[in-house]
């Protein structure tokens, strides 16, 4: 149940950025861009991050939607879990360990991060660029989460198939569009 006695039982994410525009617009914009805007990670990549780092703070809503995004964009099931449960025996394709063990770690206990972790990750084949957004879909994914788990957003499972929907018919979740209805 959410936390704000004016959003409907069942709210999502949706009808909260509804009620606050000023701030939604520019965050969905950049939640857009950086998760589907041009990157050296894939989008199915860029969602595998999200999720992981959602499993990890426990947020069910955003673990829900972003686990279901990723399978839809071919990250299969139990990548995202076997994650969860230990990078190094998990499915996930080897370049991308190093890059969650990185999420995990900024997660956990971002003052711990050291040029290690950094070289861990271009040693795998990234970039700087390729840092760069890994940083950037962590800290999206720790705020969201927070965002999400301190206004009492839960997951409806029925919204995540829509979303999935929208995200087959070439978008993600239009948001903006949704919120100028």
């Amino acid at each position: 149940m959410p936390f704000l006695p004016s959003l409907p039982r069942g709210a999502s994410l949706l009808n909260l950025f509804k009620m606050f525009p000023e701030t939604s617009g520019p965050l969905i914009a950049f939640h857009e861009v950086l998760l589907r805007g041009p990157s050296p990670f894939s989008e199915a990549e860029r969602e595998l991050i999200a999720a992981f780092v959602s499993g990890l703070n426990n947020c069910r809503y955003c673990h829900g939607v972003h686990s279901a995004t990723a399978e839809l964009l071919g990250v299969p099931g139990d990548a995202i879990r076997g994650a969860l449960d230990g990078i190094d025996a998990s499915p996930v394709a080897a370049n991308m360990k190093p890059v969650l063990r990185y999420a995990e770690k900024l997660t956990r206990m971002p003052d711990g991060l050291s040029q290690a972790d950094a070289d861990a990750v271009f040693a795998a084949g990234w970039d700087e660029t390729a840092l760069y957004h890994a940083v950037a879909v962590t800290a999206l994914f720790n705020f969201m989460n927070r965002l999400v788990e301190g206004m009492g957003i839960e997951l409806d499972p029925a919204y995540v198939k829509p979303a999935s929907e929208r995200l087959a018919k070439g978008g993600y979740l239009p948001l903006l569009d949704l919120m100028r209805r």
